[in-house]
């Protein structure tokens, strides 16, 4: 899944939190019914299936899982860091005309550029191999 696919789906789950939250200040009776399928298709989404061999042993099976999974936990750890410092630095601001929703709409609004412009990574890079000719 694409860095900003996944940044975009830890918006969608933040923004549900949101709403959640403000419900629950409104009526603190009132049951939400959280569900944690969102979170459970974010992972199932983004968390390749792994094969592990019946003779494995417990060293290759660590280092099978860290090599299959390594990329996608960085990608989500990735995400919520980067939605976490934007709504920080909001907040350390002292800007008060901005909601929490506000700010991840406008990180949504750059996840979708980025994947607009075919940058996959939130740093630009657009993937290609530094080490690749150029006329291959």
């Amino acid at each position: 899944m694409e860095q900003s696919e996944v940044l975009k789906r830890v918006i969608g789950i933040l923004t549900q939190m949101t709403d959640w939250r403000r419900i629950l200040e409104e009526d603190e009776e009132r049951d939400i019914g959280s569900d944690p399928s969102v979170i459970t298709a974010l992972l199932s989404e983004t968390l390749p299936r792994i094969r592990i061999p019946e003779d494995a042993t417990h060293e290759e099976i660590a280092n099978i899982v860290a090599e299959k999974v390594g990329g996608a936990i960085h990608q989500l750890v990735g995400a919520f860091t980067l939605a976490f410092v934007e709504l920080a630095q909001v907040h350390d601001s002292g800007r008060d005309n901005m909601t929490t929703n506000d700010v991840l709409r406008e990180l949504a609004l750059r996840a979708e550029h980025l994947n607009s412009n075919g940058n996959s990574d939130a740093d630009g890079d657009s993937g290609r191999d530094s080490d690749s000719d150029p006329d291959s």
